[in-house]
């Protein structure tokens, strides 16, 4: 509990990198070790991540592997690149070799492809080598790219006791022991034991009278989001994973999808903010450009389709010149809604939540539409009428132009996602510029529409 609280109190300060810098370039090396013994290997990483490359480096080759193998997962994903080429294979290696499976595969798959092998015939422990070849066969968006082979598991024909003296030795290769897996002879899941259940046992007893059978499980190709539903609905800290024949392969643990769910997160908020790459503010001018430009494109279409729509009407306006008024009003509200009625889709796909048929959904966004639209036309009736002078028949057409593009961008901003989650595309894309440009596009027709409707021009 004690490193808990001081790992809660850290922060990182001008101060301590300031330190940080004179103890290298003091080289005094033991002094920098002291303070850095106070440490955790993440807060040491948060330093390393604001010096410079020949600083952290100096830092890293001064550190033991047990130490800088954990502090190499948490640094920062360009950071960690520049470090690893500025270190040996051997080096690296050993770094490796400290770490758990799913965590060294991770090192390795960023590894170039020429580096690969070299760093892996360079592992000294031939079962880790062994599975760490294993993993990076998966998809890293898969169960198996996010599962560790570090697992404890017993077999349902031994004794508690048998049971009891392994459970030991597996225990020390596992970081933490979340769950012990019942397993058959032919390597098959068939359960879990409840460690309250073991050591009430007696020594004779048989695992197989007192495993629980009842035992969640992902396959080996699940996708990365399906593993994390899971276990968010079940409030897992860890779960096995299985083949085609229920073969135990490993275990994911909650901190690899809290990465998983961490790293959704930023790509759906940068695709609803137009972004179609994962790129970070750090990155290349054109890196950042090929990223942005594509959504930026789309938009300006879109305002080009207004536009034209705009043109076409362009003699209603010099008759009707509130019209043109309350244009800007007409394409904020349809954005608006739209977002807002996608954003709440989009996050009821990511969470599983959105059931029920697509017409019933339809059917309530209609009517909240309704609701919305017949407040806020009744805002702007007054205002158009008293503050902007306009006549009776252009504040009703405002008026019913308002309620119309907010039902018809509440149904779009809910359809788009449902649509696109469908077939198998990011409900995210739909949340961002495509929605707002589409609903500008068609805002702006029906405003006009309906004023030609009302007004007979």
């Amino acid at each position: 509990m004690a490193e808990e609280t001081e790992n809660i109190q850290f922060e990182l300060t001008d101060d301590l990198v300031n330190q940080v810098e004179s103890l290298i370039r003091l080289n005094r090396d033991k002094d920098l070790k002291n303070l850095l013994d106070d440490f955790h290997y993440a807060d040491i990483a948060e330093i390393l991540d604001e010096l410079d490359l020949e600083e952290a480096m100096y830092v890293i080759k001064l550190l033991d592997s047990e130490t800088t193998a954990d502090i190499l997962m948490e640094l920062d994903e360009d950071n960690r690149e520049k470090v690893l080429r500025n270190l040996s294979t051997k080096e690296i290696a050993e770094e490796i070799g400290e770490l758990d499976t799913d965590d060294a595969a991770d090192i390795i798959a960023e590894l170039p492809q020429e580096r690969r092998q070299e760093v892996i015939s360079q592992i000294e422990d031939e079962e880790h080598k062994a599975e760490i070849t294993e993993l990076l066969k998966y998809d890293e968006d898969s169960a198996g790219g996010l599962m560790a082979k570090e697992l404890v598991k017993v077999y349902d024909t031994w004794t508690v006791a048998g049971c009891l003296r392994r459970i030991r030795g597996q225990a020390k290769e596992v970081t933490r022991v979340h769950s012990v897996y019942v397993v058959d002879k032919q390597e098959k899941l068939v359960g879990r034991l409840s460690l309250k259940d073991l050591v009430v046992a007696k020594n004779e007893q048989k695992i197989s009278d007192i495993y629980i059978s009842s035992v969640d499980y992902v396959h080996v190709k699940d996708h990365a989001e399906d593993v994390a539903r899971v276990m968010q609905k079940y409030d897992l800290e860890a779960i096995p994973v299985v083949d085609d024949d229920m073969k135990l392969l490993g275990r994911i643990t909650i901190d690899d999808i809290v990465d998983v769910m961490k790293e959704e997160a930023e790509r759906d908020y940068q695709l609803a903010a137009g972004i179609s790459q994962d790129v970070e503010a750090d990155d290349s001018i054109w890196k950042l450009t090929k990223a942005r430009l594509p959504w930026l494109l789309i938009g300006m279409f879109g305002g080009i389709g207004a536009a034209s729509i705009i043109n076409g009407f362009s003699d209603a306006m010099e008759k009707f010149p509130a019209l043109l008024m309350f244009i800007p009003l007409i394409q904020a509200t349809a954005g608006n809604v739209g977002v807002q009625s996608s954003a709440i889709v989009v996050q009821g796909l990511a969470n599983d939540t959105i059931d029920g048929k697509i017409f019933s959904r339809l059917l309530k966004e209609f009517a909240l539409g309704l609701v919305n639209g017949l407040a806020i036309a009744a805002i702007v009736l007054l205002i158009s009428h008293f503050a902007f002078k306009t006549s009776y028949y252009e504040s009703l057409t405002i008026c019913v132009a308002l309620i119309s593009v907010i039902i018809m961008a509440a149904l779009i901003g809910t359809f788009i996602p449902i649509f696109l989650d469908k077939r198998g595309i990011d409900a995210a894309v739909a949340t961002g510029p495509f929605i707002t440009t589409s609903n500008d596009v068609f805002g702006i027709f029906i405003y006009f529409l309906i004023a030609k409707l009302i007004l007979g021009f």
